[in-house]
């Protein structure tokens, strides 16, 4: 996708829910998903090798579906990296509860999906240099007016996507009966609007978007619940695509690459906040 989509009045619910119904489409295995991905990838025409990294799918504007075509911010930086390591970029979806599990099983290279790292993690994987700087926030109803802090969400009904540092703090806050799961970060926020949900945890960064793109009528609340780095996850033993990422990493950054990919799609730059 060329240009950020804005979305107005009733066409708002529709086309984001269309956009999640096409990501969860390639989320159960599809398109590349199916690539075999040993370390340095598969030989790929005009003598490249395949660079396959993965991300869930349905985490706009980090990656999803738009008219069938897998885009937004994590595609275009494992583009950006595999142009710089000389390899042919490989972009693969897999849920994101599983997505440390295929890594580990040499389904892909790499997992360059918003993965906050965290202690836990890095006893299965090992992690590249921060990519970018995010972290957990609360968002409620517009008309809400009685979470104010993380001290008010005890006994509230939750919403935070599986598998994610975001279902960790729901734990944390109310009670288990309580929370409430997704696939995708944006049928959370969507629940808000329907009184599904008093609150759902996510990333700020994709919050603030939805609501900047009209997604419906809902505000973020409190302070951040953490500050996190998000890095690109490879295997513990390969140390020497770890090494390349790094160097590509650092050369997309100083040549002005990232800049342009973070100003396309959030209006900043997500490194340096």
């Amino acid at each position: 996708m060329k240009k950020r989509t804005k979305w107005t009045g009733a066409f708002v619910t529709t086309a984001l829910l269309s956009s999640i119904l096409l990501a969860a489409c390639g989320a159960g295995g599809g398109g590349n998903a199916s690539a075999p991905a040993a370390s340095g990838g598969d030989q790929a025409a005009g003598g490249k090798k395949d660079f396959t990294y993965a991300m869930s799918g349905v985490y706009k504007p980090f990656s999803f579906k738009d008219n069938g075509n897998l885009t937004g911010f994590d595609v275009e930086i494992g583009q950006a990296l595999a142009e710089k390591m000389g390899m042919n970029p490989v972009p693969i979806t897999n849920p994101f509860e599983t997505i440390i599990q295929g890594l580990v099983s040499n389904k892909y290279d790499s997992i360059i999906g918003s993965l906050t790292v965290t202690d836990e993690r890095k006893k299965a994987i090992a992690f590249t240099n921060t990519y970018y700087r995010s972290g957990s926030q609360m968002f409620v109803a517009e008309d809400n007016n009685t979470i104010k802090t993380k001290e008010d969400l005890k006994g509230k009904r939750i919403g935070a996507q599986k598998g994610s540092s975001y279902l960790e703090w729901a734990k944390k806050l109310t009670d288990a009966d309580k929370i409430t799961t997704y696939d995708s970060d944006i049928t959370a926020l969507l629940d808000l609007t329907t009184g599904r949900l008093d609150a759902v945890i996510t990333d700020q960064v994709v919050g603030l978007r939805f609501i900047k793109e009209g997604g419906g009528k809902i505000k973020d609340v409190g302070e951040m619940l953490s500050k996190d780095d998000q890095a690109i996850g490879v295997r513990k033993d390969d140390k020497e695509m770890q090494d390349k990422i790094n160097k590509a990493l650092d050369e997309i950054i100083k040549d002005g690459t990232y800049e342009k990919i973070s100003q396309k799609w959030f209006g900043r730059n997500i490194l340096g906040q």
